[in-house]
């Protein structure tokens, strides 16, 4: 289980949320709403151990995180089938058979990933989120630059097969993904002070 308690966290030392709880169980998803700059991005570095929060606990097991942003993160002079192999090596995993029709990619395996469309770029970074074998899953904004029909295969990956075997998703994101049993938190309602006195932490926001 994801567990957080009363949590704070700033953006440049500039306080953005305060007074945020909620659990998510093994096998479920949580949503992450809001206008931009609300601070979807923060809360999810936060919750990913990529900076520290104000206030607050955060209680996962922390070698089963991973975060995924909008960078694709695919070397360009390597084929498809060259990207999920060095992703699935550096976390001592195989590259799952399934994961060339969850991704719709099995014509692109030997594409030099610099050759790739936007979309198809996009598949191929968040087909590393099948290759990684990490449980929890933090993503901003995963669905930016796919068209209708690969929303539908991201969905289906979270759904069939990542919270089918147990694994936890947390979500930013403006857009329907069909996840009809995931819990969805609008952040306006725990917006911080931005007048409140800085946590003096002014390490530039990336």
């Amino acid at each position: 289980m994801l567990a957080v308690r009363d949590l704070a966290i700033a953006r440049s030392g500039v306080p953005v949320l305060a007074g945020l709880s909620f659990d998510v169980a093994s096998g479920k998803a949580l949503i992450l709403r809001g206008p931009n700059g609300i601070g979807k991005t923060t809360l999810l570095r936060t919750l990913a151990g990529l900076q520290d929060a104000d206030a607050g606990t955060i209680e996962f097991p922390t070698d089963e995180g991973a975060y995924a942003s909008h960078a694709d993160g695919i070397k360009t002079a390597l084929t498809v089938q060259e990207n999920l192999a060095f992703w699935a090596d550096v976390y001592g995993n195989p590259v799952p058979d399934t994961i060339w029709d969850q991704f719709d990619l099995a014509d692109l395996k030997d594409r030099f990933a610099g050759t790739l469309s936007a979309g198809q770029k996009r598949r191929v970074g968040l087909a590393r989120l099948g290759v990684i074998g990490r449980k929890v899953l933090f993503l901003d904004e995963p669905t930016v630059s796919l068209d209708g029909f690969s929303v539908k295969l991201f969905s289906s990956f979270i759904r069939d097969v990542h919270l089918a075997s147990g694994g936890i998703a947390v979500i930013a994101t403006h857009i329907d993904l069909g996840l009809e049993e995931a819990k969805t938190i609008d952040l306006t309602s725990f917006a911080a002070d931005p007048n409140a006195a800085p946590n003096g932490d002014d390490e530039a926001f990336l």
